[in-house]
């Protein structure tokens, strides 16, 4: 190799070098709150992780409701969505039609649902793993957190896609720095063996993420963290799942909801 040769692959390589320490530190920088896609649009407070258990997803307004305000809302007698008032799907056929008619305006929660959909064969649609990767690059390229998690979960594991941690890795970045609270966990339990574990860990506990607080508590019993750390991620995160409760939420936790 001549030396103007050497000299351009140096320089090449000292700008990958420097765009990789930029991105490290505006990973560990950003991304520390939870983003506001994470709060019920109608009482606008964070909601408890896991969604599934505490939230409903609905397919009319790609809004996610609290089950206080599900339970506020049936107990006024009101029928459909709670937030938009759309009759609620009566069937797959329906609800299908509802996720393309978002789908079509362009909608990145949507498009992202429906990639879950082909992912699993659900919704009268035969299983189509390349299909749901097609669709949720196109949400991510859009804006999804939830879409960057759901790549960086295919590419880890090679379900779906031929297995590619870096490009894992890179789409789980992206959403970690959006505030996605999984994303960041996913990135410590990564990143374990070149010890930066403890660093997305102490983030994802501060935003009420309980798994990261598990692991956290681990690595102290195993003399991986102090004890400050350990009840510095314990506090945080006590602070945010409170900052999650409402009487109303409460109430529906009482009722089964």
């Amino acid at each position: 190799m001549s030396d103007a040769a050497a000299a351009l692959a140096g320089s090449a390589a000292d700008a990958e070098s420097s765009a990789e320490r930029n991105l490290r530190q505006r990973l560990m920088e950003s991304g520390h709150e939870r983003p506001e896609d994470d709060r019920c649009p109608i009482c606008f407070d964070l909601i408890e992780f896991p969604f599934g258990k505490h939230s409903k997803w609905n397919v009319c307004c790609t809004k996610r409701v609290c089950n206080g305000c599900l339970l506020a809302a049936y107990q006024r007698g009101l029928k459909g969505c709670p937030f938009c008032r759309t009759p609620l799907p009566r069937d797959d056929a329906s609800m299908l039609a509802m996720v393309q008619k978002r789908v079509h305006k362009g909608d990145a929660e949507a498009i992202y649902f429906l990639g879950c959909k082909y992912n699993h064969g659900k919704l009268g649609m035969a299983k189509n793993a390349p299909r749901a990767i097609e669709l949720w690059t196109e949400a991510a390229e859009l804006g999804s957190a939830n879409a960057h998690s759901e790549l960086g979960h295919t590419y880890y594991c090679g379900d779906g896609a031929e297995e590619d941690k870096p490009r894992s890795i890179h789409h789980w970045k992206l959403a970690a720095m959006k505030g996605h609270a999984a994303s960041r966990h996913n990135l410590g339990a990564a990143e374990y063996q070149n010890g930066n574990a403890l660093q997305h860990w102490m983030i994802s506990a501060k935003m009420g993420y309980e798994q990261s607080l598990n692991f956290i508590k681990d690595m102290f019993k195993e003399g991986q963290a102090t004890k400050a750390q350990y009840a510095e991620a314990l506090l945080g995160y006590r602070d945010a799942v409170e900052e999650t409760k409402s009487p109303q939420r409460e109430e529906a936790k009482r009722a089964g909801i």
